[in-house]
């Protein structure tokens, strides 16, 4: 399945626009920032959470537990992406970038979802101790691109449960439908690189459709996606940890607000920020910028607190809840 891929050459997977992971003293320069900069990188007290009730069995609601851990639940039918429950993105729980804020609410505790999505797998995206979790208190799918399978083949979850997609492959799944799309990024756990495919995702429920980014610098391909498979109700997209360093592989801000009407998507949530430290940026800085951009370019953004389930057709206002932890 993974050979048969176009994407696939030379035993790695391949942006259909290159990138370049870390560009010559890239490495230099970002710890540098990280060991001298003056930015304010974690929050100066708790991080408000919320924990929403029963969403309404009709209608668009999108709920961020922290990071890019996100719920799309639409007209009755629940998708769950890129959870990571654990205390630490990394694969050690005693070393590597650690939580800035507790889940919201338990693993165990979440509805039952129809589908479980995974975009990469990066550790902070894909956490092993969350999988097997979920492979207990849940009874749905694990959708991934083409080789992330192997990872969850090693971790045990039942065969039939895994579904591995190429880019523009889709599933129809317990009345929605699913979508493997482009992105460019990199996988890789460990010192493997590239040997599983990364990707962004369409949740389709009878014409109302939602995207997501997983991981992703910003390129040409969002249009395509947009004509192709939109216009969207919203967009989930991610915003922080992006670097001059590497550029290529994670948005800024403002190219996050580019891909949002590239995609011709309706209201903005913007994921990937405020759990973990993982570039040099400030803690509040992605969002600050975002909600900045959005303004300017009159783009619709919600920007919850984590756990608070946001109404696509009725948004909260934005009420800038993070300045106070901002330093």
């Amino acid at each position: 399945m993974v050979g048969a891929s176009p994407l696939y050459r030379d035993g790695r997977f391949h942006n259909t626009v290159a990138a370049t992971v870390l560009p010559p003293g890239a490495a230099r320069t970002a710890a540098r920032r990280l060991l001298f900069g003056k930015e304010v990188r974690r929050p100066t007290g708790p991080v408000p959470l919320v924990r929403a009730g029963a969403a309404p069995a009709e209608g668009l609601h999108l709920t961020w537990y922290g990071h890019a851990s996100s719920l799309v639940e639409l007209d009755g039918r629940r998708v769950l992406f890129d959870p990571v429950w654990s205390k630490r993105a990394s694969p050690f729980q005693f070393a590597g970038p650690r939580r800035l804020h507790p889940p919201p609410v338990p693993l165990g505790a979440l509805p039952q979802v129809d589908a479980i999505v995974i975009s990469h797998d990066h550790y902070d995206h894909l956490d092993l101790h969350t999988v097997r979790e979920l492979v207990r208190t849940q009874e749905a799918p694990f959708l991934v691109p083409l080789g992330v399978g192997a990872h969850l083949d090693r971790w045990r979850v039942p065969r039939q449960r895994i579904v591995e997609l190429d880019w523009d492959d889709g599933i129809d799944l317990a009345g929605l439908r699913l979508t493997a799309t482009a992105a460019r990024h990199f996988s890789g756990r460990g010192i493997a690189r590239d040997r599983t495919l990364w990707g962004s995702w369409v949740v389709e429920v009878a014409g109302r459709k939602v995207f997501y980014t997983g991981d992703s610098g910003y390129f040409e391909g969002y249009a395509a996606i947009g004509e192709q498979y939109g216009p969207f109700e919203a967009s989930l997209i991610q915003i922080g940890a992006y670097s001059v360093a590497w550029p290529d592989i994670h948005m800024t801000p403002e190219d996050a607000v580019k891909a949002h009407v590239d995609l011709r998507a309706g209201l903005l949530l913007p994921v990937h920020w405020a759990t973990f430290v993982l570039s040099y940026h400030g803690w509040s800085e992605p969002v600050e910028r975002l909600w900045r951009e959005a303004k300017a370019f009159d783009v619709r953004v919600a920007i919850p607190r984590p756990g608070e389930r946001v109404d696509v057709g009725a948004p909260p206002v934005v009420d800038a809840w993070w300045q106070p932890l901002s330093g």
